[in-house]
């Protein structure tokens, strides 16, 4: 009986791990998108609602990092859109909260910096792909059109600048 038991408790024990080890990073890209602690809570829960659904895509811990982003920022982007509150700018250009609280300012600037950061290290066509793409939503046929090229080159130019970030966020947890 005890066989029957354990590979469910290895699951949880997995799911508890993965949430752990990926939590604040889908709360803090969420909160990037919808500048609201209480709803970059809520949709980070269901970000994972949403992965732990579908946990055959979740075998490969690096794959399932990449998968959980992209399912992160499409509920981020659905919520705002949902809304109607949906605007993008550039990260210089966003405008800063009024009357936040000073672990929300904190939290807001760590955020930045660590996006900012990452973003510096992906060529310019990598990085507006990536942009257009994941952040922006808009299809690869779309951002292909927009960068004037091919969805071939697009799709290069978001596997790399995909791979160049993870890398980035390897080395920021050590």
């Amino acid at each position: 009986m005890s066989e029957a038991v354990e590979p469910g408790l290895e699951q949880v024990e997995w799911h508890n791990r993965f949430f752990s080890n990926h939590m604040r990073r889908i709360f803090v890209q969420i909160y990037r998108v919808v500048r609201n602690v209480s709803d970059a809570q809520d949709l980070t829960q269901e970000a994972f609602i949403k992965a732990f659904q579908h946990q055959e895509q979740l075998k490969d811990e690096q794959k399932a990092a990449h998968w959980l982003s992209r399912i992160a920022t499409n509920t981020a982007i659905d919520f705002m859109r949902r809304k109607g509150r949906a605007t993008f700018c550039e990260i210089d250009e966003a405008p800063e909260s009024q009357g936040e609280s000073p672990e929300a300012e904190l939290l807001r600037s760590e955020q930045r910096n660590y996006l900012e950061d990452g973003l510096r290290l992906l060529s310019p066509r990598e990085r507006a792909a990536l942009m257009l793409r994941d952040v922006e939503g808009l299809p690869a046929e779309e951002v292909a059109r927009i960068l004037n090229c091919s969805k071939a080159t697009v799709r290069s130019h978001i596997a790399n600048g995909r791979t160049k970030f993870q890398r980035y966020i390897e080395r920021r947890k050590r």
